[in-house]
């Protein structure tokens, strides 16, 4: 895995100059590349690339980036992983004159052979990408269909800069990033900044899945058009459902499955596997197992929470596949000294608190292999939240009362009325009280429509206005989809967990967490054929009454004995309440009650009053106060006085 940055100017540049600018901003995300670094200028120096590679294919010199197309038409710099590069090159071969094996070859090649849009259309796998084409003068960005590797768009007065991480910027001369107090609005309530929008004014992030083509550093299109979507994927299913029978489907799941590992196991340095014992992560590992010629290396923490450790179900998973499982034990010091850090590996604020155990089994796994294959997308494409089995049911029986009917009845309900609600709500994990849980319900019941309703269900608080007085409140575009009464409602639920969620919170979360500890992470079950076959599949072989996951459940029984997997879910996080209210309490005092920098805009009275009401037990919204903390820590880090440097 690797980083890359570039500038595109409207006028031409010393070529030289523009070689140094681009190395100044790779220098900043080193650890997205420490094996090789490389700069490239086009002769007028209106166009730049830098470059920071992770070797993983072709460890030799031909690999080096970036790198030129044979014809000399295109130049490029990729950040990703092609699993398909060698069904390409077989398919290019003829007349190609290949120097060395990596997928960027491959890439090239294509796009002398196809063009550029047809060959972002061929190419499966992970990947940023930034090329110039010489013969038409222009510049084309693409990202991965699921969006699970970064690029970032930064726009200025006569120039466009384009990078995988927001650091590397700064180093544009008389670079101007001012706060968008609508994206801080959006990280308060979900705990990340959803796309196209980060957390400045003047950048942007190319949506997942999308091509944009720049004739000049003008175009006022930074969006680009879309090459493949969730969206469009679950509309094509609805003309070709699937027709088979349920064992059928289990069987076309495990050839694709099967595939898809197999291809995610190609590699020239050392390949393991982060297991939690859950069903997905489990699921990749038994596959692995199966296609590997030695043992699987698998890689798991302990943590000294009980309701979050999954260890022994990891390791228990480990010996039946016969894998080399190592166990990292954490004491709560290992994850308390990573929050000070957060800032540092996410330079936009992230506050899932799963950032902080992915980080750390990031770092330590990173200790013996460099690519690591994950169970990722299993819940978001099979239907694996408590919110579709519990929540949905709710959210359809709630929508059946008359609206000033539902309103009222809840608006003072107390516990011993809303328990019953509350169990059959579920979801939010271990850190998630009941009271907390009574509280969610009361505003979900306050909600108008369904996809109010879903955005009360996945928010800390729907309305943050006292926190970001200018922050806005308009619902994200993509909740629209709630409303289309066509589709059963975990369907619906699913469609915007796969199209927003995933990409701006969980993948998101492990490309940085995974890529500040320099490990590439894999996750085949995001094959973008395995989510066209989960549209094609009925609900009913995904979620069955209170199961989740059920198709990937019968597959993985195939593997291993039900009993070492069937087991209610735990999530991978951190005890973000106990943190605050006991350890991490001076770090979080500390924050919260300073008026943050100067032109922060947050609130600073609405920020100590709810971190008061916090402390008094008044308000238990934990993840809300846990964003402010994380946000604040940010401002100091990238906004403050102080020289920021890498």
């Amino acid at each position: 895995m690797c980083g890359l940055v570039g500038t595109y100017h409207d006028r031409p540049s010393d070529p030289k100059e523009m070689h140094q600018l681009a190395a100044r901003m790779a220098s900043t995300i080193v650890h997205r590349g420490p094996d090789d670094e490389g700069t490239w200028a086009d002769e007028s120096g209106r166009v730049a690339f830098g470059f920071r590679r992770l070797s993983i294919l072709d460890l030799s010199a031909a690999g080096h980036q970036p790198m030129r197309s044979a014809s000399g038409r295109y130049t490029v710099v990729f950040n990703g992983e092609l699993y398909n590069h060698l069904e390409l090159r077989r398919e290019l071969a003829s007349g190609t004159p290949f120097r060395g094996h990596s997928d960027t070859e491959t890439l090239l090649a294509g796009f002398d052979r196809w063009g550029v849009a047809a060959t972002v259309d061929r190419i499966a796998g992970m990947f940023a990408i930034a090329v110039w084409d010489a013969e038409r003068r222009t510049l084309a960005l693409a990202r991965d269909r699921f969006g699970k590797k970064p690029l970032y768009v930064y726009r200025a007065p006569g120039v466009l800069a384009f990078a995988s991480e927001l650091r590397a910027f700064r180093q544009l001369p008389g670079c101007s990033l001012t706060v968008d107090p609508v994206g801080v609005a959006n990280y308060l309530r979900y705990l990340y900044v959803p796309a196209p929008r980060s957390v400045f004014r003047e950048v942007r992030k190319l949506p997942a899945g999308h091509l944009l083509t720049l004739t000049s550093p003008g175009d006022t299109d930074l969006d680009g058009v879309p090459f493949w979507s969730v969206a469009r994927t679950a509309a094509a299913a609805r003309s070709d459902p699937w027709r088979g029978s349920d064992a059928d489907a289990v069987d076309a799941l495990e050839s694709l499955l099967g595939d898809a590992v197999s291809q995610r196991l190609l590699s020239d340095v050392p390949v393991g596997a982060l297991l939690s014992g859950g069903v997905d992560s489990s699921l990749v590992v038994g596959l692995m197992a199966e296609r590997s010629a030695g043992a699987v290396r698998t890689y798991a923490v302990s943590f000294p929470d009980s309701g979050f450790d999954e260890s022994a179900h990891a390791s228990a998973v480990a010996g039946h596949f016969g894998t080399t499982h190592t166990t990292f034990p954490l004491a709560q010091g290992d994850l308390l000294g990573v929050v000070p850090r957060l800032p540092d590996i996410f330079d936009e604020p992230h506050a899932d608190p799963s950032c902080v155990p992915t980080y750390l089994i990031s770092a330590l796994t990173r200790r013996d292999v460099t690519v690591a294959l994950t169970g990722d997308g299993g819940d978001e494409l099979f239907g694996g939240y408590n919110r579709y089995t519990r929540g949905g049911p709710l959210i359809r029986g709630a929508h059946l009362l008359p609206f000033g009917l539902r309103r009222r009845m809840f608006a003072n309900a107390g516990g011993g009325a809303l328990h019953a609600l509350v169990q059959r709500l579920g979801g939010g994990g271990p850190q998630q009280s009941g009271r907390s849980r009574g509280r969610r319900l009361r505003r979900l019941m306050a909600a108008p429509t369904i996809a109010a309703m879903y955005d009360q269900l996945i928010t800390t608080r729907a309305d943050v206005s006292d926190l970001v007085p200018s922050g806005g409140g308009a619902p994200l575009a993509a909740l629209a989809a709630l409303e289309d009464r066509t589709r059963p409602l975990a369907e619906r639920m699913m469609l915007f967990d796969q199209s927003v969620y995933l990409a701006d919170d969980l993948l998101s979360k492990l490309d940085r967490a995974s890529m500040a500890a320099s490990l590439e992470a894999r996750a085949p079950l995001l094959d973008h054929r395995i989510a066209a076959l989960a549209w094609r599949l009925p609900l009913r072989l995904k979620v069955r009454g209170r199961t989740s996951k059920w198709i990937l459940r019968e597959l993985l029984a195939r593997r291993l004995p039900p009993e070492k997997f069937e087991r209610p879910k735990m999530g991978f996080s951190s005890p973000i309440d106990s943190w605050l209210r006991g350890p991490l309490r001076p770090w979080a005092d500390d924050l919260l009650r300073d008026d943050g920098v100067e032109g922060s805009v947050l609130d600073a009275t609405a920020v100590r009053e709810t971190w008061a009401a916090f402390l008094t037990g008044g308000d238990d919204e934990a993840p809300l106060v846990w964003a402010l903390a994380v946000y604040r820590a940010w401002e100091r880090r990238w906004l403050g006085p102080a020289p920021v440097s890498g």
